[in-house]
């Protein structure tokens, strides 16, 4: 079944013991995707996970002649096995300047950047577009780095719809800023090496370099040749769980399975911010998890301030916005002050609300979080969640230990949502 247009979340009166698997990462499965078209030979991708994002992603790929098969992951429902056969740096299919290749990208900013510098390794022209939010999201510094390096770029506000003529490998050096995204490095070094390119990234956004990070990491890592590589398990899916346990008094009764060891994952970092400290940077703390930390402020001894949140505000939905406006709706006092929100305890003058969740997954699930405290919390457009984690609501209604037990009802309805029929949503 699919999901209701509302959820509405019933607090638990306790948790007990669980242990919760959690799909791949969204940003390795998308890096490991590219890497895995341009190898040279056949890569076999455990633990990826297959949600909005990645499955937009493997599209793409089909459409550009790329072979990828998937099948089913023995460990996590929302995982899969992707099988990529690289074509050693080619581009199999390309469009004509009359009739360009079409790649439609959704909301998906991994695939949005990735899959321009991607094209420009091809022969051809390629037209990437995606949803109107995605045409709002900024591209500039990507498209002046692949101008610098020869490629022509048609788009007349350098942003989505965009049309990109490939060219192939072109050695030559570009200089990339990470003041708006991390996505733009990725991307040029995620393709440098088939290009012969050689990447400058620019740039003080400290909050962005850990991503770039971790590409270096991948690159470092992954099969060129082909072979096997395993995706680790989300950690920013994974924070939800433990702020639950925090939540809730569990006291460690809720565990996520395989949490990421490698350090690649900034949002890793989420167990040492529990309890929270009196601040929270972006640039220095924790990536898209802090989202999950601002649910819990409301329950901090004092104020907490969330700082450097510029980058949120160019994310799926005006990140910085909505958690102001949808805190606000739930009885917390919320200050906002440039890229800082400051967010006062509330413990007892919370109360629930209809939560809008502007199309945002990370939104709709920091506040389901929410509701499993506050009576009351009903999440709008519960399905935005497939975007990264498909089977969150399914997580939170399952028996334990596989899932958290929690009560979950269709208010139009007026009844409970069995967690089976979740499975199938």
């Amino acid at each position: 079944m699919s999901l209701p247009d509302l959820i509405e979340i019933l607090p638990p009166v306790t948790l007990e013991r669980a242990e919760i698997t959690v799909p791949g990462s969204k940003s390795l499965t998308n890096r490991a995707l590219v890497l895995a078209a341009l190898a040279a030979g056949e890569t076999e991708l455990r633990g990826a996970l297959w949600s909005e994002d990645t499955e937009i992603m493997v599209e793409c790929l089909r459409e550009l002649g790329f072979l990828v098969t998937v099948a089913p992951d023995p460990g996590e429902p929302a995982n899969r096995t992707l099988t990529v056969y690289g074509q050693g740096g080619r581009v199999p299919r390309g469009g004509t300047a009359a009739q360009p290749l079409e790649l439609f990208v959704g909301n998906a900013g991994t695939a949005a950047r990735f899959l321009a510098a991607l094209v420009c390794l091809g022969e051809g022209a390629y037209r990437l577009q995606g949803v109107p939010r995605m045409h709002e999201r900024p591209q500039a510094a990507l498209f002046a780095a692949l101008r610098e390096l020869g490629y022509r770029v048609e788009s007349p506000n350098d942003r989505l719809p965009a049309v990109i003529h490939g060219a192939g490998p072109r050695p030559g050096a570009c200089r990339v800023s990470v003041a708006e995204s991390s996505q733009f490095a990725s991307a040029l070094l995620l393709c440098a090496r088939v290009g012969a390119w050689t990447v400058e990234v620019t740039g003080d956004n400290a909050e962005e370099l850990p991503y770039v990070e971790m590409t270096r990491q991948l690159l470092a890592a992954f099969p060129a040749g082909g072979g096997r590589f395993d995706i680790e398990a989300d950690a920013s899916s994974g924070s939800y769980f433990l702020a639950a346990d925090w939540l809730l008094g569990g006291a460690g009764r809720v565990r996520v399975a395989r949490w990421p060891a490698s350090g690649w994952q900034v949002d890793a970092r989420f167990p040492r911010f529990l309890p929270l400290p009196d601040a929270v940077s972006r640039a220095r703390d924790l990536g898209d998890s802090i989202l999950t930390a601002m649910v819990l402020a409301p329950f901090a001894e004092r104020p907490v301030q969330f700082t450097d949140l510029g980058r949120l505000r160019v994310q799926e939905c005006e990140r910085v916005a909505a958690m102001r406006t949808e805190l606000t709706r739930c009885g917390v006092r919320v200050v906002e002050d440039g890229d800082t929100l400051t967010i006062f305890p509330a413990a007892t003058g919370l109360h629930g609300a209809e939560i809008e969740t502007y199309q945002d997954h990370r939104v709709a699930m920091s506040f389901a979080i929410l509701g499993l405290k506050v009576p009351g919390i009903k999440i709008k457009n519960p399905a935005c969640v497939r975007k990264t984690f498909p089977n969150f609501f399914q997580k939170l209604a399952a028996p334990p230990p596989r899932g958290l037990g929690v009560e979950l009802r269709n208010p139009a309805a007026g009844h409970r949502l069995g967690w089976e029929e979740l499975a199938g949503s």
